[in-house]
C-alpha cells in the first residue's frame, strides 16, 4: 500500500508506473517525481467500491466508454468531480482525486497477531495485477481529451510512439490529396524518435506533467530549430533555416510535448495583403472546415483550428492579432483561447503586431485549452512586452506581487463546474449582428447560464473609437518581421521585408494573384519612436481599456462580457462570411475565449467570453461552467464538398 497524502494522486494508492506526481489538493503544479515509488496495485472494482465516499460526485456529458480493466463500470469520457477532481480513464484503472480510502481494502502488513495467543498468521498477498489490456489508439483519438490520453499512457494501454503513429496515420487519411482538409503544412520527421524517447522517461517512471507524450501542433509562424521550416505559409521563406526556438517550444519541449508538425494558415497571418482567401497559403494550399468541406475555416489559424476539430491532436497552437484564433474555433466547432498579450511569450513567433499579437490554445474542451495555458503561460525577458512595448503592456498595471501571483498559476486547477452561480455576466448588445441564427443560438447559451446561477446584465453596450489601426500595425510589423528575421534565420537567402517582396514578384504565379500590399507598405513604414504612431496607439489603447472595457465593466460590476463570436462558415460558393467580435479585446490586449454552443444548418457557431487583462482564470472557469452545461459538442460530419449542408 502507498502513503496516503491528503488531496492529491496518492490519496488512492494508483498512480503512473513509477511516479510520483507533486500536486497541490486541487490540480496539476506541473512537477513530477521522477523517483520510482511503487507498482500500481490492482483496483477492485466490485460494486462497494462504486459506493465509497469520495468528496463531489462522478458527472458526465459525454458518450460512456468501458473502461479497459474495470469490467461492467462505465465512465464518461471526460468524467468530473463536482469538487473540482479530475478523473481519468486508464488502461489499468481509474484515477480519482479527492477519493477516500477503502475501509476494507485489505493492509500491507507481513503478519498479523491472532486471536489465538502465541499463534501468528501470515496475510494471505495482495492479488498480483491483472495484465495490461491493450488499447488502439486509433480507436479513441478522434475526440480524446488530454485526461484520456493521459491514463491510456501511464497505464500502458498503448505507447507514446503508438499515439503519435496513430495521429500520422489520421492526417495521411483525411488531410493530403483531393478532398483532404490540408490543415498540415508539414510534419515533424523526428516525431517517432522524440515519442520514443518520452517513451522510455515514462517507462522509467518519469512523467514530466499533463502534457508528457501528447502530440500537438504548431502554427507555422512559431520558430522550431529542427527540421521543420517556419514560413508564415510564404514560399519566400522555404529555405530559410531557424537557428533557435521559440519561447513557447521551449516551453512545449520542457512539458514533454511531440510537437507533430505545422498547421497552415492565410499566408503571413492575414497581412500580406487585401486579396487573399482566408485559410490559404502558397506553401500550404487551402485549408477548409471539416464541417462541409465547401465551406472555409475561417483565419488566420485555420489549420490549427481544423487539426483539433478534425482529430489530428487534441491540442494546437493559434495566434491571434483580430479574431484569427476566434474566428476559426467558432466556424470549426472547437474552443479557442486568446490570452492577454504579454503573458505567453511572442519571441521567436513571426509577429504582426506586438500591441496586439498573442498565441493561444485551440483545443476541443476548456479543460485541455487551460491544461495548455498553464504549459505556455509565463513573462519572458525575450517579448516585447519586456522591451519595446514595455510602457503600452497590460502587465505594466501589475505591480511585481500581481505578476509574480501569474507565474505558475494552475489553470486548469481552477476550473469549478458551478462558477456561473452569482457570477455577474454583461450581455454586450453593441455586437450582436450576425442574423437571427446565431445571435439567436448565442440567447440560448444565456438563458442556460441564467439558469445555472448566473446575473445577467443586459443591453450593455461598448463604445469605443480606433483612429487609424492600419499605422500602428504597419509600423509594429515592419519593426517587429525585421528583428525577427536578424534573430531568428539571419543566415536565410531571403533576410528583408524588401528581399521577400522580390521574391514574391518574380513568383507570382504561385500567388494566384493575390496582391501585397501590405508587405510592399511596410516597405515605407515609419519608426516605432515616431510622434504620430504612438498617439495613435495611446489613443485606440486607452479607448478599448480604461474608456471602455475596464469603465464598463467596473461600473456595471461585470466578470465578464459575452458577446456572438462570428459568423457561420462561409462558401466558397459565396454566402455566410461576415468577421468576428474579437476587435475590442484585441486591440485593448486583454483575453477571450470562445466555446462551441452548437450547430446551425450543420456548421458551427460559438459565444465569446472576454473581459479584464489576466483574467484568464475567470473566462476559463466561466467558459467551462457553461460547456458543463450545453449538450456535448458536435463532432465534424465531413460533409463533401459537392454534397448540399443539412437543414435545421
Amino acid at each position: 500500500m502507498s502513503t496516503s497524502i491528503e488531496g492529491g494522486w496518492e490519496s488512492y494508492p494508483y498512480a503512473p508506473y513509477g511516479a510520483s506526481p507533486i500536486r497541490d489538493p486541487h490540480g496539476w503544479t506541473g512537477a513530477w517525481s521522477s523517483t520510482p515509488s511503487r507498482q500500481p496495485e490492482p483496483l477492485d472494482a466490485t460494486p462497494h467500491h462504486l459506493q465509497t465516499p469520495m468528496i463531489g460526485t462522478i458527472m458526465s456529458r459525454e458518450p460512456l466508454i468501458q473502461a479497459p480493466l474495470l469490467p461492467g463500470l462505465q465512465v464518461g469520457r471526460r468524467a468530473l468531480l463536482t469538487a473540482g477532481g479530475v478523473a481519468a480513464v486508464g488502461g489499468t484503472g481509474l484515477y480519482l482525486r479527492n477519493r477516500e480510502r477503502t475501509p476494507d481494502r485489505p493492509q500491507p502488513a507481513a503478519f498479523v497477531a491472532s486471536p489465538v495467543a502465541g499463534v501468528i498468521l501470515a496475510t494471505p498477498p495482495e492479488p498480483a495485477t491483472p495484465p495490461i489490456e491493450k488499447v488502439d489508439p486509433a480507436r479513441i483519438i478522434e475526440e480524446a481529451s488530454v485526461a484520456d490520453l493521459r491514463g491510456f499512457l501511464d497505464s500502458g494501454a498503448f505507447s507514446i510512439a503508438e499515439l503519435v503513429a496513430a495521429s500520422l496515420a489520421r492526417i495521411d487519411e483525411l488531410d493530403t490529396g483531393d478532398g483532404g482538409l490540408h490543415a498540415v503544412i508539414e510534419l515533424n520527421p523526428d516525431a517517432g524518435e522524440i515519442a520514443a524517447g518520452l517513451d522510455e522517461e515514462l517507462k522509467s517512471g518519469t512523467i514530466r506533467g499533463p502534457l508528457h507524450g501528447i502530440p500537438v501542433m504548431l502554427k507555422d509562424i512559431i520558430a522550431t530549430a529542427d527540421k521543420m521550416r517556419t514560413t508564415a505559409g510564404s514560399l519566400a521563406l522555404a529555405d530559410n533555416d531557424v537557428v533557435k526556438d521559440a519561447a513557447i517550444v521551449t516551453r512545449l519541449r520542457e512539458a514533454g510535448a511531440v510537437i507533430l508538425g505545422k498547421t497552415n494558415l492565410t499566408e503571413w497571418s492575414n497581412f500580406m495583403g487585401a486579396a487573399g482567401q482566408s485559410g490559404f497559403s502558397a506553401r500550404g494550399g487551402l485549408t477548409v472546415n471539416p464541417y462541409h468541406l465547401n465551406h472555409s475555416a475561417s483565419g488566420s489559424s485555420s489549420g490549427s483550428a481544423v487539426a483539433v476539430s478534425a482529430g489530428y491532436v487534441p491540442l494546437t497552437i493559434g495566434s491571434e492579432t483580430n479574431g484569427s484564433i476566434l474566428s476559426p474555433a467558432t466556424t470549426c466547432g472547437v474552443v479557442g483561447l486568446k490570452p492577454t498579450v504579454g503573458l505567453v511569450s511572442r519571441a521567436g513567433i513571426i509577429p504582426i503586431s506586438f500591441s496586439q499579437d498573442s498565441p493561444g490554445p485551440m483545443a476541443r474542451s476548456v479543460t485541455d485549452a487551460a491544461i495548455m495555458l498553464t504549459a505556455i503561460a509565463g513573462f519572458d525577458d525575450d517579448d516585447p512586452s519586456a522591451t519595446v512595448a514595455e510602457d503600452s503592456s497590460p502587465a505594466a498595471a501589475l505591480s511585481g506581487t500581481e505578476l509574480a501571483a501569474l507565474e505558475g498559476f494552475d489553470y486548469a486547477a481552477a476550473l469549478d463546474p458551478d462558477a456561473l452561480r452569482g457570477a455577474r455576466i454583461g450581455v454586450c448588445r453593441s455586437l450582436f449582428w450576425f442574423g437571427s441564427a446565431v445571435d439567436g443560438l448565442a440567447e440560448e447559451a444565456i438563458a442556460v447560464m441564467k439558469d445555472a446561477g448566473a446575473e445577467i446584465i443586459d443591453e450593455v453596450y461598448l463604445g469605443y473609437d480606433d483612429p487609424s489601426p492600419y499605422v500602428v500595425l504597419l509600423t509594429e510589423f515592419a519593426y517587429g518581421f525585421t528583428d525577427f528575421l536578424e534573430t531568428y534565420m539571419p543566415d536565410g537567402p531571403v533576410n528583408t521585408i524588401g528581399e521577400i517582396v522580390d521574391f514574391n514578384y518574380a513568383n507570382e504565379d504561385a500567388l494566384l494573384g493575390r496582391d501585397q500590399s501590405g508587405l510592399t507598405d511596410a516597405l515605407n513604414a515609419g519608426s516605432i519612436e515616431d510622434p504620430y504612431y504612438l498617439e495613435v496607439r495611446e489613443l485606440r489603447q486607452a479607448s478599448i481599456r480604461e474608456n471602455g472595457i475596464d469603465a464598463t465593466m467596473d461600473e456595471l460590476e461585470l466578470d465578464a462580457l459575452v458577446a456572438p463570436t462570428g459568423a457561420l462558415a462561409e462558401s466558397f460558393s459565396g454566402g455566410g462570411g461576415g468577421g468576428s467580435t474579437a476587435e475590442p479585446p484585441c486591440v485593448a490586449g486583454y483575453p477571450s475565449i470562445t466555446i462551441p454552443i452548437g450547430l446551425i444548418d450543420g456548421l458551427p457557431a460559438g459565444l465569446h467570453f472576454f473581459g479584464r487583462a489576466f483574467s484568464e482564470d475567470t473566462l476559463l472557469r466561466l467558459a467551462y461552467a457553461l460547456e458543463q452545461a450545453l449538450p456535448n459538442r458536435e463532432p465534424p460530419t465531413f460533409i463533401p464538398a459537392d454534397e448540399p449542408l443539412p437543414e435545421g
